[in-house]
Order: structure tokens, then sequence, then C-alpha cells
């Protein structure tokens, strides 16, 4: 009897998998025209450009601000406004960046940004026409957080950064910007910092609830030890040496099993127990992106496998050969097209809160 009924019901349907990647998205048959001229320019301006390591932070940050490198040149807006919010310690402040929505209608909520370059490149004066794209897609407040940058100023510097300017505007949020903080986002070491960020708001302000996280091509394991951070060998934005060379600056005294923990290395949190811990005991909707051209591929399959595992809402976007950053480049389909996923994803989880 046994028997019978395992062979028909084995036989009654294919077997589907509770966690789906679609295989697809990671084969180069995927990869357009389009994705691999980028890629190729790119490899070859990561490849014979200099290094910040080689030339100095204070350096490179100014040849960036020109355009020199991979990333394109900031464009600056007018509308945006620049402000000064306190941080933990008495008498220096954190320079943010606000951006209103350009139909001046009230707002829904407040997207608090925190930008990419490594925990040692960028600011948040970089990315104007992106944020003022959230600002005006979401029908949101955009902050961006002008956070302390290693080598000068280590770990845990540019995390406190984030964490004040987030725990202000949750206290602060309507006074200040006329809204409540519900979104948290951010590029590559932004995501890092995100995550981190999220995760200490659960813990200080149990009884705020965020609407969602925007988590785009992050690091959340700061070991290195990845397979694909450590195998990865094309250059396209980072490289290998590159990422750790940037690590090396932020955290300069921590050796690997200082850098496994959470407070560094989101990827190692006892996630079941923050859950339990936030609002409705599930972490923030979380939307992970990526591309496979991307060293830090493996950092996104592991972080949202273990967020969904905590029964939270977990939406993974895979491009086929989009490299680091690719949301940076102006004009390039995939980036367009995250740009609008991202404002879809904004609007209907505030709406939902």
């Amino acid at each position: 009897m046994y028997s019978q009924h395992f062979a028909q019901s084995t036989l009654s349907m294919p077997i589907t998998s509770d966690i789906i990647f679609d295989p697809a998205r990671f084969t180069q048959e995927s990869i357009t025209d389009e994705t691999k001229k980028l890629n190729e320019k790119l490899e070859a301006a990561t490849r014979d450009s200099p290094t910040w390591y080689d030339v100095g932070a204070e350096r490179y940050r100014e040849m960036r601000s020109h355009g020199i490198g991979p990333i394109p040149a900031p464009q600056a807006l007018s509308g945006a406004m620049a402000a000064m919010l306190p941080s933990r310690d008495p008498e220096r402040d954190i320079p943010v960046r606000v951006y209103r929505p350009d139909n001046g209608e009230p707002s829904k909520g407040i997207f608090l940004h925190l930008h990419g370059g490594g925990w040692v490149l960028g600011s948040h004066r970089d990315q104007d026409k992106l944020l003022q794209g959230y600002a005006n897609g979401c029908q949101m407040v955009g902050v961006s957080v002008g956070y302390r940058l290693a080598p000068e100023d280590p770990w845990p510097a540019g995390v406190h950064d984030c964490i004040d300017v987030a725990e202000q505007l949750v206290d602060r949020g309507p006074t200040l910007c006329g809204a409540k903080l519900m979104v948290i986002g951010g590029e590559s070491a932004g995501a890092h910092l995100t995550v981190l960020t999220a995760f200490h708001l659960i813990r200080s302000r149990p009884q705020h609830r965020l609407a969602g996280l925007v988590l785009n091509c992050g690091m959340y394991d700061l070991t290195q030890t990845l397979p694909r951070s450590k195998t990865f060998s094309r250059p396209l934005v980072i490289s290998p040496e590159i990422v750790h060379h940037f690590i090396k600056a932020f955290l300069p005294d921590k050796g690997i099993e200082d850098r496994r923990t959470p407070e560094i290395s989101p990827l190692y949190e006892n996630l079941h127990r923050l859950a339990k811990a936030a609002p409705g005991k599930k972490l923030p909707p979380a939307l992970f992106i990526c591309g496979t051209e991307d060293l830090l591929l493996d950092d996104t399959i592991l972080m949202s496998s273990r967020w969904v595992a905590t029964g939270s809402e977990t939406i993974v976007k895979i491009y086929p050969g989009a490299p680091h950053s690719f949301i940076s480049f102006p004009g390039y389909g995939p980036a367009q097209e995250v740009a609008g996923l991202i404002a879809q994803f904004v609007r209907e989880k505030v709406a939902e809160v």
C-alpha cells in the first residue's frame, strides 16, 4: 500500500524547488550586446586607470569627481539642498543632501540613501540625478548621508554616522522633513551600511517599522573568503585586489575572525533572533539586486537566501552579465529598468505600512 502510494505521489507532478533562481539569468546566452559592449569599455577603463591605493584616496576622489576611471563623473542638480544633522560626538555634525519631489505634493516618507565607494570613495553629493529620480518616482524625501570615509576614518566611524542620521530621522523625521523614515537603500558599500543601519534600528528603535530596504550589489561578508570574491578575475569596476585594499583601509586592525562579527559582516548576524525582535516578527522587506558579472554575486545570493529563511519578504533580481554598480551608468538599459523597479518596490511597500 505504502509503496503504491509513494509511486503515485512522485509521478503525479514534477518536483519544484522551494527557493527558486532562474538558471537562464546566469547563462552567457542571456547577456545582451549592450551589456557586452559596456563590460568591454569598463574592463579597459578599470585596467588602464590608476588605482586609488596607488595615487592615494584624496587624489583619487578628486580624479573621480572629473570622471577619471570607470565611474562617470557626478552631475549636480541645483534643486538638491545641503543640510547638517547632529552626530553622537559633541561639536561634530554630519552633512546630508536632501531631495524633494518636484511636484510640490506632500511626501509619503523618507528614503535614506547610503552611497557606495568601498567605504573610501564617493560622496553624498555624487548621485543627484538618481536620488531626485527616487524622490519623484516614489513621492519621497530623499536624504543622502555624507558619512566619514576610510582610511582617514576607519570602522566604525562611517557606520556610526549612518546610524546617527537614521536615528535622527526616526525620532524627528516629521519635524525635519515632514515625513517618517520609511526606506533605506544603497549600492555596494552603501548596501552593506544599509543592512547594518537597519539591524541597529531594530534594536534601538524596536517600535519603528521600515517599509523596505533597497540593496544593490552589496558586500555582506567582509572576510573576502566567499568563492566568487576570490576567484572572479575580470577587472570590472572592482577586482579582488581593489576590494582587498578597500577592506584593509576600512578595517586596518581586523583579522579574518574579527571581520566575521555581525557588526562588521551582517551575513553572520543571527537573523532569526533579529527577525523575532522586529515589528511583525519579520525583517523589513528587502529588494536585492546584482549582476552576474559582479565579484559580489555570492554576497547577494547568500544574504538574500538567509533573509528569506527567516520568513521575511525577499525579492531578488539578477541581471545577466551586468557589472558591479551597473545602476551608476546613465543610459544603460538594465540601469534604467532597475531605477523603475526600485520606484515600484518602494511605492508598493510604503503603501502597505
